[in-house]
């Protein structure tokens, strides 16, 4: 009996141009910027003078000048989230989300974190208020971001 050997007719052309080699490519690419980003990739100042207490990560040095510069003073943001929401507590949301137009009004860089100080504003509102009172304070500052921080505190 004679066993026959079946051959592949196609031929293997597509050497290299699978899904690995496109993976391959991606990280190759994707990878230094990652590092470079997230400060794996530091540069440090080289000591040639031979004394140790010269060699410095420069990295480490901005970042932790850095993290010791937010811990004393917060994002502008942060601090006008916290004011409107004992504004809101003390006063009415209407007095708050008319202050937080007005901050955003003279602070243009505010307008990014707006929605989601209207959001903060719309959820501690059903907290003091319910959702049937909170919900006559909206408006549209920010959208309708303060009615859907309403709706997704009252779901």
């Amino acid at each position: 009996m004679k066993h026959s050997v079946k051959h592949s007719t196609t031929r293997q052309t597509r050497r290299g141009r699978g899904p690995a080699r496109r993976i391959g490519r991606s990280l190759a690419f994707v990878l230094p910027v990652v590092l470079v980003l997230s400060g794996t990739l530091a540069v440090t100042r080289v000591n040639w003078s031979g004394d140790p207490a010269d060699s410095v990560l420069a990295a480490s040095e901005a970042s932790s000048s850095k993290a010791s510069t937010r811990a004393a003073a917060r994002a502008p943001h942060e601090v006008l989230r916290d004011r409107l929401l004992t504004e809101l507590q003390e006063e009415d949301p209407g007095v708050a989300l008319t202050h937080l137009q007005q901050a955003v009004n003279e602070r243009p860089s505010l307008g990014g974190h707006c929605a989601s100080i209207a959001r903060a504003l719309g959820r501690a509102a059903v907290k003091v208020y319910g959702p049937t009172r909170a919900q006559s304070y909206a408006r549209p500052v920010c959208d309708t971001a303060f009615a859907s921080g309403v709706l997704a505190a009252h779901s």
